[in-house]
């Protein structure tokens, strides 16, 4: 498999909100391992961040059990736990924790889950190919760039505002949209709840953000490490100082913790009850944690360490 068929995919139109996996052919005699055979659907909705690695995991998993159809939806963190919660999916992909008002709607609708972390990221603040000037931000200054009338009253920022020897050009600014689990990540760690520049281009879809940064050299924005690896040759990434020097984001960076604070977990949210009643929805899952590791590296991703693999399939077992 070629990670870059995954993000060709997630580039669709942004009308096309589900891609499905399915193979054809008659009935099987059990997976690739001569198990049992299944059938039926598996939904999966939400993070456009951690859509890559759930469509390579359903991908692959066609070639298990290819009567088991899997969709894998794009809404965002938010709009997939609005689906979920509601008991419209079987799992939610996630680029942040289950907020508490997500809790209390998924247990007034009588929705019991379990949470899985499926790999790291570290949120990438990029900027176009071209700009030679930038070579570091610290994190007073990110927030500085990206909270509404934090430079003079004015939402219009140029470089020049940030440091005087950066030209006295705007910067355009490019954000994932509100109901995006990045947005709310960046929001929790840089802009501490204030509001965002008005002037930032908003989008669920991170191609959207990359067509926008790589087409404007005053462009910065930010999106998950796998679509900045993606776009390595169009795009820069903006180290990054949290309070111990410039920090750039890479894949031992950000497993470690170093790139702060911009490095997170990755989740997928399973319905307890979807788990019970399916055979397919607790042998998917326990597919894609049994290959998780896999799956985030050929993407882009940073896989966890082993042992918390493990860890997450004995809980998966219980929940049987």
């Amino acid at each position: 498999m070629k990670k870059n068929k995954w993000f060709a995919l997630a580039g669709m139109t942004s009308a096309v909100l589900a891609f499905t996996t399915a193979c054809g052919g008659g009935a099987q005699q059990g997976g690739e391992d001569g198990g049992e055979a299944l059938s039926g659907n598996v939904v999966v909705d939400g993070s456009s961040t951690v859509y890559p690695i759930v469509e390579a995991a359903a991908e692959a998993y066609a070639g298990e059990q290819p009567d088991v159809k899997v969709s894998v939806g794009l809404s965002g963190t938010g709009g997939g736990f609005e689906k979920f919660t509601k008991g419209e999916t079987d799992f939610s992909n996630a680029s942040r924790p289950i907020k508490e008002e997500e809790k209390k709607a998924a247990e007034q609708n009588g929705i019991q889950f379990e949470e899985f972390q499926i790999a790291f990221d570290g949120l990438s603040v990029l900027v176009h190919k071209d700009n030679d000037w930038v070579d570091y931000l610290t994190v007073d200054e990110l927030k500085k760039i990206f909270t509404s009338g934090a430079v003079n009253g004015d939402d219009k920022v140029k470089w020049s505002d940030i440091r005087p020897e950066w030209p006295n050009e705007e910067i355009k600014l490019f954000s994932p949209g509100h109901d995006s689990g990045t947005f709310d990540y960046f929001d929790e760690v840089i802009l501490d709840g204030q509001p965002l520049n008005k002037t930032a281009q908003l989008s669920e879809d991170d191609n959207v953000l990359v067509q926008g940064i790589a087409g404007d050299k005053n462009a910065l924005g930010y999106f998950g490490f796998a679509y900045y690896i993606e776009n390595k040759d169009k795009l820069k990434a903006v180290p990054i100082d949290g309070g111990n020097g410039p920090i750039e984001p890479t894949h031992e960076t950000i497993q470690s913790g170093e790139y702060a604070p911009l490095s997170r977990p990755l989740f997928t949210y399973v319905s307890v009850k979807a788990l019970k009643e399916k055979a397919q929805v607790y042998d998917f899952a326990k597919f894609l944690l049994e290959n998780g590791a896999e799956f985030a590296e050929e993407v882009g991703y940073v896989a966890l360490p082993k042992e918390k693999y493990d860890e997450q399939l004995k809980k998966l077992e219980e929940l049987k």
